[in-house]
């Protein structure tokens, strides 16, 4: 299997960097090949990403290396679906930038293609009950089934707890997941718009857009997300949006810092 290039970003050096500079130097754009991610690399890397509508993020990760070979993938998600987005919720577009590097950076697909996901086993539990199913009767193993979280197994093996689950309950395991690149449960599926967990992951498969419209449905219905994330109020957005433990990852400073350099960049362009 061919190893994806390594995500270069500012603060970065070193020869992967050099090697980036120079394709970008065969591709047109006024770079110096001195292996150091700076301003003026970020900034080169921007105007290619604006120029082939990438997200225009100024970081180097797959899909920006593969466009200086002519490869575009067509789910990917683009800077004209991220201003879309930014109008319909009334918010900045450094501010949604903010928010899809930070809780997003890497996409919304594996590398085999298939969704991002993470199982979660203490919300199958509630899913099955809610369903009227007694989970402590089923004798299903810990690794799926529990009242508390945990059992991660990351990447693409979260497919197989996911399999497994859904020997024991289909819609249940699904919409205990969360699926895509804003990581949505699939317990929002019907006020999001889909008829099921299993018709919501269907379309997320269809492309990184519809994540990002399936984002956007989830925001304006909380008020208090939207209002936050419109005001840039970082630490009540992460608040609402990943939990009273935010603060563990510092997602709200992550989310101010990324803002103020979307921000610059923006006014920049």
């Amino acid at each position: 299997m061919t190893q994806s290039p390594p995500t270069l970003r500012a603060g970065d050096r070193g020869a992967d960097v050099t090697t980036l500079q120079h394709r970008f130097a065969a591709a047109g754009l006024k770079i110096v090949a001195d292996g150091m991610y700076g301003p003026s690399t970020e900034r080169a890397v921007r105007d290619w990403q604006r120029a082939h509508n990438l997200v225009a993020d100024g970081v180097a990760g797959p899909r920006t290396q593969a466009s200086l070979l002519g490869i575009i993938d067509p789910r990917a998600l683009r800077q004209e679906d991220i201003e879309r987005a930014a109008g319909t919720l009334a918010c900045e577009v450094a501010a949604l930038q903010a928010v899809i590097e930070i809780e997003s950076p890497n996409g919304g697909y594996l590398a085999d293609g298939r969704l991002v996901i993470l199982f979660e086993r203490h919300v199958f539990w509630r899913q099955l009950d809610a369903a009227g199913v007694d989970p402590a009767a089923l004798g299903a193993p810990s690794s799926i089934l529990s009242r508390e979280r945990g059992g991660y197994l990351g990447g693409a093996a979260e497919y197989q707890r996911l399999a497994l689950a859904r020997t024991y309950g289909v819609e249940p395991a699904m919409e205990s997941c969360s699926w895509g690149r804003f990581q949505l449960m699939g317990l929002h599926a019907q006020p999001l718009g889909y008829a099921s967990a299993s018709a919501m992951a269907a379309a997320f498969a269809g492309g990184e857009a519809e994540q990002l419209r399936a984002f956007v449905a989830f925001v304006q219905a909380d008020d208090a997300l939207l209002k936050s994330l419109r005001a840039r109020k970082w630490a009540a957005f992460a608040r609402a949006y990943n939990g009273p433990a935010f603060a563990d990852n510092l997602y709200d400073t992550r989310l101010a810092r990324a803002y103020i350099k979307h921000a610059a960049a923006t006014e920049a362009a």
